[in-house]
């Protein structure tokens, strides 16, 4: 039986971003994906929003997404646009990149870090015991694994096995999207909004052009339509002519189908993210409406949380206590993304109560403290872990300062790329002794002159030190002393070796 120290099953993008933050700490892992390769039916996600641009700048791997996206100030909620030029970030805004180049850019990096990946095969069971778990796969082989985690959708076997309930809302509305051939060129491209819920028609192919989307002339295009009643199972191109025909009136010829897939508003989030060596991730462990295009983003930050935790408790560092704060962490920040989501869906509705309401939310949005804060949410840039009282710093991302170093400048990011942890001491050199730990965490003396800033909250006051978590987020904030610092360090690096 072939063993790994941890198995992931789903390459998708929460798949490969663990699978590369466990490569990163060294860990032994594998994929078990059951698509042959990392084509996927359709295009599905639109984009990459500010804090998953930062997390792959942590990496070192943003500029292969920005060669290839589009940006664009594409943040919104109930018909109100976020302009968020001016938030302090290097990514103050949205990347647009479907989600079949997303996946094709993350599995290049972590091909890189040779993580091996079963294709063509599922997960079809599993058995843990207080010591691993063993995986049975479709083709009849097992794996051996410390621990599983189950990046594998929506309708995640992972999560069903394991016995975790998955608790929400049913559907009120169901849409169909594709890509297609159109026979006759629709008057126009673009969105539509009536009784029925909202609509898009667009070739595949566009440009984004002083905040204006331009499609191209020729090419397959993509169909997103409400159906009048809510559909359920496989869609069929039959299903896809009825929809469009009750709301453009015409098919538009409609054929040569390359993809086609149906997604309701329902909305569900698991009640455990964890039974035992058994965890889940991303859709596994909420799904809901696609509404903010928060999905992905979502995911990928359940990754770098939980990678660099499970990392530390495969190789003994830390206890494996250190888990359960995965929950702990990112369970209330899904619940957010639900409840901001299912409103939207909500603000759908072309009644005129509801068109009150969607105007009211854009006039209150539009005020400017308040459209500051709900734009660093939904831009993913405000998440704040409760780590306790403190400075404004402690449980948010760290800023991406320009910091100056006996060895030259360097950017606080770049010193995240292999992800470890790391000390920056802004007070004297040498003035901070953490040797008991020094093999686990990055100690940089370090200058910085200028404003600390962070989104919706403004300028907060310059510490002498902080604490970075691998995953970009401040564990610790010293104001001249080291006080609390060790016990931050044993918390979240582990104890003193014995």
């Amino acid at each position: 039986m072939t063993e790994h120290a941890v198995i992931i099953a789903g390459g998708g993008p929460t798949g490969l971003m663990l699978a590369g933050e466990l490569a990163l700490a060294g860990v032994d892992v594998a994929i078990v994906e059951r698509r042959p390769d990392q084509e996927i039916s359709g295009s599905r996600a639109g984009g990459l929003h500010a804090r998953t641009l930062e997390i792959f700048d942590q990496r070192g791997i943003v500029d292969r997404f920005l060669a290839e996206g589009q940006k664009a100030q594409a943040l919104g909620f109930a018909g109100m646009r976020f302009d968020i030029s001016d938030f302090p970030t290097r990514h103050p805004y949205s990347l647009g990149l479907w989600q079949n180049h997303i996946e094709r850019i993350l599995a290049g990096w972590v091909e890189e870090l040779k993580v091996p990946i079963y294709r063509g095969v599922e997960v079809t069971g599993f058995v843990q015991d207080d010591t691993g778990v063993d995986v049975a796969l479709s083709d009849g082989r097992s794996l051996r694994a410390g621990y599983l985690v189950g990046c594998d959708g929506g309708r995640s076997l992972v999560r069903k096995a394991a016995g975790i309930a998955f608790v929400g809302s049913e559907p009120t509305t169901s849409n169909l999207i594709a890509e297609v051939e159109l026979a006759e060129t629709p008057p126009e491209w673009g969105i539509r909004r009536d009784a029925i819920g909202v609509h898009s028609i667009g070739r595949v192919d566009y440009k984004v052009r002083d905040g204006e989307v331009i499609y191209a002339d020729t090419g397959p295009v993509r169909v997103l339509v409400t159906e009048r009643q809510i559909g359920t199972g496989e869609p069929t191109i039959e299903d896809l002519r009825a929809a469009l025909v009750a709301v453009y009136g015409t098919d538009y010829g409609v054929h040569s189908v390359t993809a086609i897939s149906r997604f309701t508003d329902a909305a569900r989030q698991a009640m455990e993210y964890r039974k035992g060596r058994v965890l889940i991730a991303g859709d596994a462990a909420h799904v809901h409406p696609p509404d903010g295009g928060q999905g992905l983003q979502t995911g990928v930050q359940d990754a770098v949380n939980l990678g660099w935790k499970l990392a530390q408790v495969v190789q003994g560092t830390s206890p494996d206590s250190l888990l359960d704060t995965y929950q702990a962490e990112r369970h209330p920040i899904a619940a957010r993304v639900l409840r901001h989501t299912s409103a939207a869906v909500a603000l759908r509705r072309e009644d005129d109560r509801t068109k009150a309401l969607r105007e009211t939310m854009a006039e209150l949005l539009g005020m400017n403290q308040t459209g500051q804060q709900f734009a660093s949410i939904m831009s993913g840039l405000e998440i704040h872990y409760d780590l306790g009282a403190g400075h404004a710093l402690l449980g948010r991302r760290m800023p991406d300062l320009d910091l100056v170093t006996a060895s030259g400048a360097i950017r606080v990011f770049s010193l995240l790329r292999g992800a470890v942890p790391v000390l920056l001491n802004l007070g004297g050199p040498g003035s901070i002794d953490i040797m008991p730990r020094a093999d686990r965490v990055q100690v940089i003396d370090a200058k910085y002159e200028g404003p600390w800033e962070l989104p919706a909250l403004g300028v907060v006051s310059a510490p002498k030190a902080v604490l970075i978590r691998p995953d970009g987020y401040v564990a610790w904030v010293g104001e001249g002393t080291q006080l609390g610092l060790a016990g931050a360090l044993s918390t979240w690096f582990g104890p003193e070796a014995g």
